[in-house]
């Protein structure tokens, strides 16, 4: 982030501030839109549809300004770290055929893999072991798992990951008359995106109850564990917070107060696939992690290398007239950039990404430890760069709900 766009960032947030554009109150007003979610949020709206091949119900976010829809389907909690080599190798070449598949369609606008792990207190593993305990088990077995339970009570958490598609209904030869035939394309767009070999297991899709879960749960933590029916009569302005104010580094909502951080640099060098696991390890603090994508079509991902390739010679040749020699980042740029122009040429596709990580505290007392955390597992990938989200706290945050809100998708 160059000193310019920090300083110009810090010029609009405080004119915001100044006219109160960084504050929500949930109140009673007489404006037609007053009760609508806040921020990036408040042209969204829920819709309840029904799915007739799985014959449940399905949970599409509308966005009434520009006619996209997002639909998100609950993915099961799972992982690669014990599998062979070759396992993962083929699952990333199935990923890579998916993404493959998004740039060929002009139909889906991005797409967003999150993964939030909610630090539990013990109760559940301690039920869980005692439900599935064989009472027919060897004493020294029942003795080690106790001793499991009883001196590991912090180490359980509640894993959900989904991945969140927005689609444009509206960009098929036939344009859809309605919006019950709108909906009706963008589940059909979401269901021709094949995961099997992926290395993911589909749970199944997010119902209208589920987003609401989602979205309520982050605002208000604490709401986190309650009944489906506590959920089913919200509203989806209910689903949103009371109250909330967007600061420069933290943003303060019902339940408790939220830090968000940002790709900073792309990693320069090549990292395992298990980069991410200091980020998904369990921790005192609720934490959400996502990925954004937006796959580029071929034109436009030709010309972005070309772009690069030449602004790597150009700032390389003006170091070496003012120096008398380019530095070797300056080359070992180039040197990538020719080999992913190289990869593109190959049939290789360009995607646009980031990734976004949100930790929320109770209070703001608990709020220096969550920082501090959060410092300590980005710095423990050795190979990701982030910063604070600054000025951009909120959207940041609604950035990992399933509102319906990329922001790499351009309109």
């Amino acid at each position: 982030m160059s000193a310019l766009a920090y300083y110009w960032a810090k010029f609009a947030w405080r004119r915001a501030a100044r006219f109160e554009a960084t504050s929500y109150r949930r109140v009673l007003l007489p404006h037609p839109y007053a009760l609508d979610l806040p921020g990036v949020g408040a042209t969204s709206t829920l819709i309840k549809a029904h799915d007739p091949t799985t014959g449940r119900s399905v949970g599409v976010v509308h966005d009434r300004a520009r006619g996209y829809m997002t639909i998100t389907t609950l993915l099961a909690p799972g992982g690669s770290l014990m599998a062979p080599t070759g396992t993962v190798h083929s699952s990333l070449r199935t990923w890579s055929s998916v993404l493959d598949a998004m740039s060929t369609d002009d139909q889906i606008k991005g797409a967003s893999v999150t993964i939030q792990i909610t630090p539990g207190a013990g109760e559940a593993l301690g039920d869980d072991v005692k439900a599935r305990k064989d009472p027919r088990a060897p004493q020294l077995a029942k003795r080690v798992i106790d001793d499991l339970v009883r001196t590991t009570p912090h180490a359980t958490a509640s894993v959900a990951p989904w991945m969140s598609v927005t689609v444009d209904p509206n960009a098929s030869a036939n344009p859809p008359a309605d919006l019950a035939e709108q909906v009706a394309e963008a589940l059909r767009v979401v269901d021709s995106l094949d995961l099997s070999g992926t290395g993911t297991d589909i749970e199944r899709r997010c119902t209208d109850v589920d987003l609401r879960r989602l979205v309520r749960a982050a605002y208000d933590p604490a709401v986190f564990n309650a009944r489906d029916s506590d959920f089913a009569e919200l509203s989806w302005s209910e689903c949103g917070p009371q109250a909330a104010d967007d600061g420069w580094e933290e943003y303060a909502h019902d339940g408790g107060v939220s830090i968000s951080w940002v790709l900073r640099e792309m990693p320069r060098r090549p990292i395992a696939y298990s980069v991410l696991l200091p980020l998904l390890a369990p921790g005192r603090f609720q934490r959400r992690i996502t990925l954004a994508y937006r796959v580029l079509d071929p034109h436009e991902g030709e010309a972005v290398l070309e772009r690069e390739i030449s602004n790597a010679y150009n700032r390389a040749q003006a170091t070496a007239e003012v120096k008398g020699r380019a530095k070797w980042s300056q080359k070992a740029d180039a040197q990538r950039a020719e080999q992913a122009a190289a990869q593109v040429a190959g049939g290789a596709q360009v995607v646009d990404w980031t990734l976004m990580v949100t930790v929320t505290a109770r209070s703001t007392a608990d709020l220096p430890a969550a920082r501090q955390e959060l410092e300590r597992a980005i710095k423990a990938t050795r190979g990701i760069r982030m910063r604070p989200a600054f000025g951009a706290q909120a959207a940041v945050f609604a950035a990992g709900l399933p509102l319906g809100y990329n922001p790499l998708v351009r309109d």
